[in-house]
């Protein structure tokens, strides 16, 4: 495990209001508007050692914004770390140093965990460096929409080991010691809770970010919502939609992005999707998470009921690469 140190010019902006003509009226005599000014921002994570020779693995919230850090291993020594890359979307990052022979980590797997198993979470919280606690895997597969980060396409492991900011970045252990997850600090009130991206998600976002720079996310183009009695009663009786629900399960596409694989492939608001790449979907997350497995530029066969039509119909799609910017 080691410490992360990462530094960062952020701009303050001026407010639109200054913008305006009132402001201008005042400050065009002799006054000036306010110009933005840079400051450094310094914030402190953890993270973990791949390879002998560098490699590191941490969150993406810990050095986003940062091109170089500053990497202290548990002995002492201190390395400068270089971003690689980062992926918001899984809140992923990668950093290399320069060494030989360096301490390295042993990765478990998260897919065979069960709730109740013991749970270690090493890290820097609140700068206090080498920081090890100790509690249960509390759930598994938590999705981004339940722990409250609904733009992540994570499904995370949540424990109650203790995960305060420092911990960032560090490694999650099951009790033979293997990592199993990193600990993320990404719900500022979750009391009690903690949470943690499963290691095969980190190592196969890794993969990419070592190899491109960057993590490709398969992307259709759709608005989408989980449909169920009330949600299909609610939409049909406010009428904001130009077609009416006729089915009270499924996941309903709201709008389709004009010129996306989506739009392309022949998706229509009111679709209510039923499978996607043969597996069934009954929630706008298991869609997501299918479409993530699958490959950018590839077929991917989505099964749909079309509103006035009741037989599924086959949507061929092509997804494409998320617009991000990383």
């Amino acid at each position: 495990m080691v410490r992360i140190d990462a530094t960062r010019e952020v701009s303050d902006q001026v407010h639109e209001s200054f913008e305006s003509p009132f402001f201008r009226r005042f400050f065009g005599h002799g006054g000036e508007l306010p110009i933005p000014r840079e400051h450094i921002e310094r914030g402190t994570g953890s993270g973990f050692i791949l390879t002998e020779d560098g490699q590191l693995l941490t969150n993406a919230h810990v050095v986003e914004g940062a091109k170089q850090v500053k990497v202290t291993l548990k002995d002492g020594q201190v390395y400068q770390g270089e971003v690689l890359g980062v992926d918001k979307m899984t809140d992923v990052a990668v950093v290399k140093i320069e060494g030989t022979n360096l301490p390295t980590v042993k990765l478990g797997t998260a897919d065979k965990l069960q709730p109740g198993e013991w749970a270690i979470a090493i890290g820097n919280p609140l700068g206090l460096d080498n920081t090890v606690t100790v509690g249960i895997i509390s759930a598994l597969g938590r999705s981004s929409s339940e722990v409250g980060v609904p733009d992540k396409r994570v499904r995370f492991i949540q424990t109650d080991a203790a995960i305060n900011p420092g911990n960032s970045g560090g490694p999650l252990l099951n009790s033979e010691g293997e990592v199993v997850g990193i600990n993320t600090a990404i719900r500022a009130d979750a009391q009690g809770l903690g949470f943690a991206i499963p290691i095969e998600t980190a190592q196969r976002v890794a993969q990419q970010l070592f190899v491109k720079g960057k993590a490709e996310h398969p992307y259709l183009g759709i608005h989408m919502v989980t449909l169920n009695d009330e949600l299909q009663k609610e939409i049909n009786q406010e009428g904001k939609l130009k077609f009416r629900v006729t089915q009270n399960q499924g996941v309903l596409v709201i709008r389709v992005v004009n010129d996306s694989p989506a739009a392309q492939a022949g998706f229509e608001p009111g679709d209510v999707i039923l499978k996607v790449g043969g597996e069934a979907v009954t929630t706008a997350t298991d869609v997501q998470e299918q479409v993530e497995l699958s490959s950018i530029g590839e077929s991917l066969e989505v099964e749909v009921i079309r509103q006035g039509n009741p037989k599924p119909i086959i949507l061929s799609v092509l997804p494409g690469s998320f617009p991000v910017d990383n």
